[in-house]
């Protein structure tokens, strides 16, 4: 027990003496412990706010989204910057696919949602990140989102009103509630007949771009392009949220009359296999980069095991003197091993520091809203501390099997 407290001691006075250099080589792990421990908690972080804004939606939030998506548990998830409604989809749905889902039983109410290209302008000034959106007269009900001043456009196909998001307002109009104002888009001449208030969006979210959007009804969109308008959601609700299933079923049957039963082209998802296949999303991506993350550390492992040799080289006389005063090769392993666990371990601590700090920036600053959990944190220390002494073996052995007399001729 003496004996281990005195190679503790030792091996933090060893890190005291040499600060930037032991702060160098604890560097690699204090990087790969902050990436694992931060992205960790950024995937927790997002899948949270992706399940709250759809329980926000509502449990009875029907999605219809292109390409076949199997189960999570099957690992085979479709990965795009919208988790939930499938934005960015390779290929997409038409009108037709919207007119099966309205005539399917047990549904109340339908709201594609599809992105059309084009620069609003306003006064002679053309307006750019602002994203145009074809939609439904149902998709403010459907997203259970306030209509803050005014009101959303209504079901007539040959309306030519449209609903802003909040940013929009001063963006094109330069006022903060531009009702009744007027704006051309792709020659077309529209009206503001309403504005959303802000969407409190969360990463990965698909309304996290809705502030600065324009809202137009899908029948006006497709006319502007030329017939060929395409969407990559179509959002629905059941008439009784208990008559969910029902619905789902007869939306897959109407789909598959509309496509003569190919139904390999799209999927049904209720918002339990929505949030499932989101959070199989997040896992993949903050897999991949925890991977990054993992050999950050193993390069801080090789630094450790570096500046360990060198410390091995650089104490010779050192070691020689202890053996010649009776310490065996065991001493003498643990103590250059301890030495490397303790490098690691402070990086593993620092790292641990390091990434509350970085939650607690990212939560103030950012969308980001990082959940760190004792689990990741526990693990990484641990992984840290097993790097250093994996790492350290070798020139721990390196110095237990030096002869003393060639250790003490070493200058």
């Amino acid at each position: 027990m003496t004996s281990g407290r005195g190679n503790f001691k030792m091996a933090l006075a060893s890190v005291r003496n040499t600060k930037w250099r032991s702060l160098l080589t604890m560097l690699g792990v204090i990087i790969g412990i902050v990436s694992v421990v931060t992205i960790v908690g950024i995937g927790e972080g997002v899948k949270h706010q992706v399940a709250t804004q759809a329980d926000h939606f509502g449990k009875d939030l029907i999605t219809v989204r292109p390409g076949k998506i199997h189960s999570a548990v099957n690992k085979q998830v479709i990965t795009n910057s919208d988790v939930l409604f499938g934005r960015n989809s390779s290929s997409g749905l038409t009108i037709q696919d919207v007119e099966a889902v309205k005539k399917a039983d047990h549904v109340t109410q339908v709201a594609p949602l599809g992105t059309i290209s084009g620069l609003p302008m306003f006064d002679g000034r053309k307006i750019d990140n602002i994203q145009a959106y074809a939609t439904g007269s149902d998709l403010a009900s459907i997203l259970n989102h306030k209509v803050e001043y005014g009101s959303f456009f209504t079901g007539d196909p040959n309306t030519k009103d449209v609903v802003i998001g909040a940013n929009v307002a001063m963006k094109l109009f330069n006022e903060r509630v531009p009702l009744g104002q007027t704006f051309v888009f792709r020659g077309q001449s529209m009206m503001v007949r309403g504005m959303f208030e802000p969407f409190h969006a969360s990463p990965l979210s698909p309304t996290a771009g809705f502030d600065d959007a324009i809202f137009m009804p899908y029948q006006l969109a497709d006319q502007l392009s030329n017939g060929g308008l395409q969407f990559y959601s179509i959002l629905a609700k059941p008439t009784d949220h208990k008559q969910a299933k029902q619905a789902i079923s007869s939306v897959q049957q109407q789909m598959d009359k509309v496509r003569g039963g190919a139904d390999s082209d799209f999927s049904v998802l209720d918002s339990k296999s929505s949030i499932a296949i989101g959070g199989a999303t997040v896992d993949v991506i903050a897999t991949f980069i925890t991977v990054v993350a993992v050999i950050a550390l193993l390069v801080g492992g090789i630094g450790i095991m570096n500046i360990m040799l060198l410390s091995v080289t650089e104490r010779m006389h050192e070691i020689g003197i202890r053996k010649a005063i009776g310490a065996t090769n065991r001493q003498i392993l643990s103590q250059f091993m301890l030495e490397a666990a303790v490098l690691s371990g402070v990086g593993g601590v620092l790292g641990v520091v390091t990434s509350f700090f970085l939650a607690w920036f990212l939560r103030t600053y950012t969308d980001y809203q990082p959940i760190i959990t004792w689990q990741p944190v526990v693990i990484a220390t641990l992984i840290s501390v097993a790097v250093g002494v994996i790492f350290g073996t070798a020139p721990a052995v390196k110095a237990a099997r030096k002869d003393p007399i060639e250790a003490l001729r070493h200058e």
